[in-house]
């Protein structure tokens, strides 16, 4: 097999091939689809997820048109966004091998603006339940990640599909670029946490559905004028009537014509609103482990801080997740593509507890000399001169 990258790579480092290369990746061969919008239901759930557990031919790409149908879901987003960002605008730092921090390699990675956007993708894979991603270089021979659309790859058998409705493809574990350009995140037999949101997703667009209507059809009383209809003279006048009621104080009708409101609705939509709190509960849930600052009619400082520390949980583990991913397969492969030196280890920083630290130093300082740079740097404060314990003065 062709190696189309490492041709690739040769050609943006050549001055007379720099105009725009000719791309021969995955990306590159890859036939778009428009994702059908139509309003789905439980039936198209189970559909898909049937084809996706087929045995013989397993095919994700009405469960994926199924997710993107559910990512418009404003909470559901609002919580997987929260879990993403908590990670991806963490620090890190690379260490060597005796756990000294290369300042080189850490600036490079930390200013690439494509590594937010690695690290999105394989935490995304606990949410989509794989990611498949291709490394490429651009015209001026800067890296860049793409993900390959998930709707085109069967992780169950290793293969790429130029056309998601197809068959022709590639066995991309089979290709020599895998591991360096080819970079796989994910379990290939898991649907990932957005599986379990999609009943709750989708039956809440039908509760907003509904309660829409009947704000719609309800919200104000329906009117009605009782006259002669076999007289096109009093029936016009009615319509009028009717028409010029929403700028009209008063009319006049006749002694033989009655006008009333109709009586609306019985229910003011609450079999609506709790259905729709219930699936907002179940998909918060599902993503944070807990009802971070909806809950405001229950909701009191304990209960979000429990809360909170429930989401920090979560957040941990995907930091781990993206450990262990950049350990094993993302800084092997730069350091192949010869972006980071070799035997590097990623690592997050730790946080640490500003307060909890204050308070320790200050009860430090009753009995040891501290370091007025070392309190500068962590916590900003300017120390100028000792204080005297004698008259309460600095001198």
């Amino acid at each position: 097999m062709i190696n189309y990258f490492e041709k690739l790579k040769k050609a943006l480092k050549s001055p007379e091939n720099k105009p725009t290369p000719k791309r021969d990746g995955l990306i590159g061969q890859w036939i778009p689809k428009t994702i059908n919008r139509t309003r789905k239901d439980l039936e198209n759930w189970k559909m898909a997820l049937k084809k996706a557990d087929s045995v013989v031919n397993p095919r994700r790409k009405d469960l994926y048109d199924l997710y993107a149908d559910v990512m418009l879901d404003a909470l559901l987003t609002s919580q997987i966004e929260q879990r993403i960002s908590r990670t991806v605008s963490s620090e890190f730092t690379i260490k060597d091998v005796n756990g000294t921090i290369n300042e080189d390699a850490t600036k490079t990675l930390t200013d690439a603006i494509w590594m937010p956007l690695l690290m999105r993708y394989m935490i995304e894979s606990i949410f989509y339940g794989h990611s498949l991603v291709e490394l490429g270089f651009n015209a001026n021979g800067n890296l860049k990640v793409e993900l390959i659309p998930r709707q085109n790859v069967i992780p169950e058998k290793g293969f790429f599909l130029f056309d998601s409705t197809g068959d022709e493809g590639i066995a991309y574990r089979d290709m020599r670029e895998y591991g360096t350009y080819i970079l796989e995140f994910g379990n290939p037999r898991n649907y990932g946490l957005l599986n379990k949101a999609v009943p709750h997703a989708l039956f809440k667009k039908f509760a907003d559905s509904c309660w829409s209507e009947l704000c719609e059809i309800y919200g104000i009383p329906p009117r009605y004028i009782k006259t002669n209809t076999q007289d096109p003279e009093m029936l016009n006048r009615a319509e009028q009537m009717l028409r010029d009621m929403g700028s009209a104080a008063y009319f006049i009708i006749d002694t033989t014509e009655e006008f009333q409101f109709a009586k609306g609705a019985d229910t003011n939509g609450d079999v609506y609103k709790n259905l729709i709190a219930l699936c907002n509960s179940e998909m918060s849930m599902l993503i944070s482990g807990a009802q971070i600052g909806q809950d405001t009619l229950n909701g009191n400082r304990s209960k979000e801080e429990v809360s909170v520390q429930q989401l920090e949980k979560f957040v941990n583990n995907d930091k781990h997740l993206v450990t262990n991913y950049m350990n094993g397969t993302v800084l092997p492969a730069l350091t192949r593509l010869g972006i980071v030196p070799a035997n590097m280890m990623f690592s997050f920083n730790s946080e640490e507890d500003t307060g909890e630290l204050w308070s320790r130093t200050a009860q430090a300082m009753q009995y040891y000399e501290i370091d007025p740079a070392w309190i500068k740097n962590r916590f900003g404060i300017e120390v100028t001169q000792k204080k005297n314990s004698e008259n309460g003065f600095f001198g």
